[in-house]
């Protein structure tokens, strides 16, 4: 299904009923809902890291921030030969971003922005959209700053959208439809403060993850 005239609020009453939207590629106006018949979803207390990327991370001197440059996390994710964010699906998040409803997570190399995530906070519940990396190990960073910051916030939903093999290997998973709607009814009667607390260093994400894997 087509919406040529998809604003902020019907894209959060999109998210809120277990659709999200999409394009074809950069150069399609068009947006259509998505509803998979599979969900992936990464459970907030099972996110894998290897030992290799928690030495890289305990050795790194990277920074995490939030929000400082979202444009640029966008900018980040749709700047690969195949993306489904096209100028109005960037817009559009860039507005819900300014009310408050869509954030990023980035990793820096001093002045540099070299990975991040960014998604939709609806509730408690964290709609990942995309993540990119231009260093080794920079989106798996980002992401494992995500999850550790949406636990310390009171999220209980990290919805990846769909499983890839990338995010199986972190520990997302596939769960149905009807468990989805089921997890996220939950956690939209529920309130994360994503903004309640500023992010932790990459050395304090691994130290909390690998007490607890």
């Amino acid at each position: 299904m087509t919406d040529s005239a998809l604003t902020p609020d019907l894209l959060l009453q999109g998210y809120a009923s277990g659709i999200f939207p999409m394009a074809e590629s950069r150069d399609d106006p068009d947006i259509f809902w998505v509803d998979p018949r599979l969900r992936g979803v990464l459970p907030l207390d099972g996110l894998h890291i290897s030992r290799s990327l928690a030495r890289a991370m305990r050795r790194s001197a990277w920074a995490v921030r939030l929000d400082t440059d979202f444009a640029g996390v966008v900018d980040g994710c749709a700047d690969r030969a195949d993306t489904w964010i096209n100028a109005e699906i960037y817009k559009l998040y860039g507005d819900l971003h300014r009310n408050g409803f869509a954030h990023s997570v980035e990793i820096w190399e001093d002045n540099q922005l070299v990975g991040g995530v960014y998604g939709v906070t609806l509730g408690a519940a964290f709609f990942g959209e995309s993540m990119f990396s231009r260093r080794t190990n920079a989106s798996k960073m980002a992401l494992a700053a995500t999850v550790d910051h949406l636990r310390q916030t009171g999220f209980v939903l990290f919805d990846t959208q769909f499983l890839t093999p990338h995010l199986a290997s972190l520990g997302a998973v596939e769960i149905t439809r009807r468990a989805y709607r089921r997890q996220l009814e939950h956690a939209l009667q529920q309130q994360g403060r994503f903004a309640s607390i500023p992010p932790s260093s990459l050395q304090e994400v691994v130290q909390r993850m690998t007490q607890t894997s």
